[in-house]
């Protein structure tokens, strides 16, 4: 089943639910206003509590290193968006990623489980470490919660305002900068795990033998002619043994050109089209993964179960990586209501007075918006021309 009607279907659960049953869901601190759906309660504060007092000096270094990091990727990512407008109408630098549903425009497919898994990852670091450091600035935290846009999840945590606006600018960016920081601490962690399975133990005992297809998306002709489960091993008379070769294999694709693909259930040609994040390349619509099998000289019937254990247990750590780096440096974007925003407020205040730095960040608010939606819109659509 395409995933889109996985959250159609949960859409119209949830909603008919939380709308017959609103006055029993309002007494346990639900509150039901479509199309929010929003869950408060005061139940992990001293979990909070105790995570932000057992070392308190530990999270204000981790932090004060934090905002160095963070005010980098926020500088790098400004950049990045603002230089993406050189190449926005052949390959737009921005699109939706939803898990198990395949966005019109995006190179990237995320399966329904392991991302939903991967999103939660992300929500609970970066929602805890904003409360954690609240706390150690000893900020009162009025609620903590849950909440739902639509079909679109969340989580918050919501600090007394009023202290907030008191603290001092390093104490305000170090809460500021907490989320973020959680989240590419945790994409790192995901990183390095997966790299030493990947790396180091999987060689050990398994081999690539060319690339599987596991999705054909529809913006493909591959689609019409390939099927999911096909071992991919030559690519215009080029070998394709792993995924870098496979890379390799389709960065000298053009569009319109046909193609000749080499597999273990036969040869496939048809016309390529336009990769729609580079219209300069060709694309075919397929998807891959490395293709292990066992290597000559090991037990199969003992070391097939850790084939199978590996290999989705890479793959999710993965997208916690990816999911966790891709959502933790946008939220480092210089623009409100990201908490890059805050932080670029808080660093020119040091320089200049309020009647100044307002209008650029809100110019900058504007700004970056702006490519933003302009981004995902040539994504979805196409370019004009």
């Amino acid at each position: 089943m395409n995933g889109i009607y996985y959250y159609v279907i949960a859409f119209i659960l949830i909603w008919t639910i939380a709308i017959v049953f609103k006055n029993q869901l309002t007494d346990h601190g639900v509150e039901v206003n479509f199309p929010i759906l929003m869950w408060r309660t005061q139940r992990l504060r001293g979990f909070i509590d105790r995570l932000a007092n057992r070392a308190p000096r530990f999270w204000k270094w981790y932090m004060n290193l934090g905002i160095v990091i963070s005010t980098g990727f926020m500088i790098l990512m400004a950049g990045a968006l603002v230089y993406s407008l050189k190449t926005l109408m052949d390959a737009p630098t921005v699109s939706l990623v939803v898990p198990g549903v395949e966005v019109p425009g995006s190179p990237i497919f995320i399966p329904l489980l392991a991302g939903l898994i991967a999103i939660a990852t992300v929500l609970i670091v970066h929602e805890f470490s904003h409360g954690i450091l609240s706390r150690v600035e000893k900020i009162n935290i009025n609620s903590i919660g849950l909440l739902l846009f639509a079909i679109i999840p969340g989580a918050f945590v919501e600090p007394d305002e009023e202290e907030l606006n008191e603290l001092s600018r390093p104490a305000k960016m170090r809460i500021y900068v907490a989320g973020s920081m959680a989240n590419l601490t945790l994409a790192a962690i995901a990183m390095i795990i997966m790299m030493v399975i990947s790396s180091f133990i999987v060689p050990m005992v398994f081999e690539d033998d060319g690339v599987v297809i596991n999705r054909l998306t529809s913006d493909g002709n591959a689609i019409n002619h390939m099927s999911e489960g096909m071992v991919i091993r030559s690519i215009n008379n080029l070998t394709v043994n792993d995924m870098a070769s496979f890379q390799k294999a389709t960065n000298t694709l053009k569009p319109n050109e046909t193609v000749n693909i080499h597999t273990d259930q036969g040869d496939y040609s048809f016309q390529l089209k336009s990769n729609p994040m580079n219209r300069s390349l060709g694309f075919m619509g397929v998807q891959v993964n490395a293709n292990n099998v066992i290597a000559d000289g090991f037990d199969n019937q003992f070391y097939t179960p850790l084939l199978w254990i590996l290999m989705p247990l890479s793959e999710l750590l993965f997208w916690i990586y990816f999911l966790n780096f891709a959502i933790g440096t946008f939220n480092l974007l210089p623009m409100k209501p990201l908490d890059g925003g805050h932080l670029l407020e808080n660093l020119l205040s040091y320089i200049m007075p309020e009647s100044a730095y307002k209008p650029i960040v809100t110019f900058m608010s504007f700004f970056m918006g702006i490519i933003i939606v302009v981004s995902l819109v040539v994504g979805l659509v196409g370019a004009p021309f």
